[in-house]
């Protein structure tokens, strides 16, 4: 089992192998599907968006059982990705909990225009997406009302990143004590869609 910071620094570094097009090859073969039959012990939980293009063993280079990632649109934490975070922490030992968001969030953009907008008509689904992302933002929304536009986007994917590492390392009773001993690390970082970078800016 990987310590916290020993997993944090294989994701650094897989990333930096990314960003250089040195990608490991064989990270998912014949063999290493053979081996995970056996069971999984992934060193690392990734709860990331759903956006297409933010495919997360990609952007760290790590193969089949390495990463344990729960994705889903606004890289939230509703009941079902706390329950999953636990179940990986708990039962399969993962030491380090990454919360991954990225530029140019749909996401995020959507709920910054449905704040702007509140008349907008949305489907039940769409609005307990907006209404589990407004809290995190709202606050940055209403601090720079009158800045650009980009400005805007970017501070609000940040704090919807650090709000929900807090939600982890606060509303858990299980991630709770391993936090507070040191045991787990729970940190927040955002994708760069265009330079494949991942910057680590928040709880390290």
């Amino acid at each position: 089992m990987s310590s916290a910071k020993e997993a944090l620094e294989r994701l650094k570094s897989g990333n930096r192998r990314f960003t250089s097009g040195q990608r490991t090859d064989g990270l998912f073969d014949e063999k290493r599907r053979a081996e995970l039959t056996q069971g999984q012990a992934p060193f690392a939980v990734v709860l990331g968006c759903s956006d297409s293009r933010v495919p997360v063993e990609y952007v760290f280079d790590q193969g089949g059982g390495d990463l344990f990632v729960i994705r889903v649109a606004g890289n939230l934490v509703e009941e079902t990705q706390m329950g999953s975070v636990e179940f990986a922490v708990t039962v399969l030992g993962s030491r380090l909990v990454v919360v991954l968001g990225h530029t140019e969030c749909g996401a995020i953009k959507t709920t910054l225009n449905v704040m702007s907008n509140p008349a907008q008509d949305l489907t039940p689904g769409l609005s307990s997406l907006v209404d589990a992302i407004r809290p995190a933002i709202s606050p940055v929304a209403e601090s720079l009302l009158f800045s650009d536009e980009g400005t805007v986007m970017s501070q609000s994917i940040r704090k919807n990143v650090a709000y929900n590492v807090d939600k982890l390392k606060t509303e858990s009773p299980l991630l709770i004590p391993l936090c507070e001993s040191g045991e787990l690390l729970i940190v927040g970082a955002e994708y760069d869609l265009k330079s494949g970078e991942v910057d680590f800016f928040y709880g390290e």
